[in-house]
């Protein structure tokens, strides 16, 4: 079974913390998270949460927060836990399943909590498992070790509003055979709610011989907990190099920082139909663009997929590799949620704010890696951004 850890607030702060470096960008806003910890404190909360390993014998569900972090802007505590309550509800009476565990979808300031805050709703009856499928935060669910053949189906899965009581909540039961469908249904839906909806799936339980085991990349909460203490702890901001070298000694996969100390002097920004935000961000090696001597572009659809400078005809980094920012002036990551890029960069004037940003390559995680269909998918994200070019090798 592995290490069981109890993890209270403190740990709470902590993971968010590292998430919002190893998440390549995505898998929420940690400005929001470091508020929902907060008031996940204001509520009087001083209990622990039990995470360990799957045990290949507890009723279990994937449970996250869906959509475009931008429409979940300023996202709070009450929202996640109704999103939370309203969502599992219905599995429940869907499936007549109560979920004993819940797995992370992804590695993420939001998304790693959410499992969390479900368990500590339940007052002790749910605990959560040490890992995701992932290993960062995706785009899409295709994206994830979840989509093995030897996994479970994702279906049936939940989505609901945030909606202070279940009669008032909207709802929609998917039914596919594959994540890809689940996928699809889910954007229109997503979009109908308001941009963001809670979703729980990959049911796991005796019907399936709880096939969420060994589905997952196992220990990554454990991981981006190590990381947040580190940087929490830091007396003066970690350098890049270290944060770097923090992420390979931690996650055992090679981690190196590619650009250092630029600046966010552009953001272009868009939410598509299946709530997903897209948009290209510009680093340059001055505040100024007009002084900048070195160039990269990075594009993103919600996660980071691919940096390339304008000096090369080569990316710097392609996905699945995690493309993760850090930023030596805050001593924090930070994802591609508005609320957070706003440290980095002014919207309203166009410019840097004059707080720097590094960059730093971490290798995708062999589980995801090897996971039939992974890549192909994330091909296919990069093929509609423009890039046909070749995939990082394992």
């Amino acid at each position: 079974m592995g290490n069981v850890y109890f993890y209270g607030l403190t740990d709470f702060q902590a993971i968010a913390t590292g998430a919002a470096v190893l998440a390549s960008g995505g898998g929420g806003s940690y400005h929001d998270a470091c508020t929902i910890v907060q008031q996940l404190a204001d509520q009087g909360y001083t209990g622990t949460v039990q995470v360990q390993d799957y045990d290949g014998a507890t009723n279990a569900c994937v449970l996250a927060i869906m959509g475009s972090p931008d429409a979940a802007d300023n996202l709070t505590l009450t929202a996640v836990q109704n999103s939370i309550s309203n969502t599992v509800a219905v599995l429940q009476a869907y499936t007549g399943m109560q979920p004993g565990a819940f797995i992370p979808v992804e590695i993420g300031p939001i998304n790693s909590l959410v499992p969390l805050i479900g368990a500590a709703m339940s007052g002790g009856s749910i605990w959560v498992v040490n890992g995701d499928g992932a290993g960062r935060a995706v785009p899409e669910l295709p994206q994830t070790t979840f989509t093995a053949p030897s996994g479970p189906a994702p279906s049936p899965a939940v989505l609901a509003s945030d909606a202070s009581t279940l009669v008032a909540a909207e709802y929609a039961v998917l039914g596919s055979a594959t994540a890809s469908g689940i996928e699809s249904l889910a954007g229109g839906v997503v979009g109908g709610f308001g941009g963001y909806s809670g979703i729980a799936m990959w049911p796991s339980n005796a019907g399936n011989q709880f096939a969420l085991s060994g589905s997952y990349i196992p220990g990554t909460l454990e991981q981006a907990r190590q990381l947040g203490l580190q940087l929490l702890q830091a007396v003066t901001p970690l350098s890049t190099q270290a944060v770097a070298a923090g992420i390979e000694e931690i996650t055992g996969r090679a981690a190196r920082a590619v650009v250092s100390n630029f600046y966010i002097t552009s953001v272009t920004q868009s939410t598509s139909s299946a709530s997903l935000d897209s948009g290209i961000i510009r680093l340059d090696n001055a505040p100024d663009p007009a002084q900048s001597t070195e160039t990269h572009y990075l594009y993103n659809l919600n996660e980071n997929l691919i940096m390339y400078s304008a000096a090369s005809t080569t990316p710097d980094i392609i996905a699945p590799d995690s493309i993760c920012y850090y930023s030596e002036s805050t001593g924090r990551g930070f994802s591609n949620a508005s609320d957070d890029l706003a440290q980095y960069f002014d919207a309203a004037l166009g410019r840097s704010t004059g707080n720097t940003v590094s960059v730093i390559a971490v290798q995708t995680a062999p589980q995801l890696y090897n996971t039939p269909g992974v890549v192909a998918s994330f091909a296919a994200l990069l093929r509609n951004i423009g890039y046909a070019g070749g995939m990082p090798p394992a």
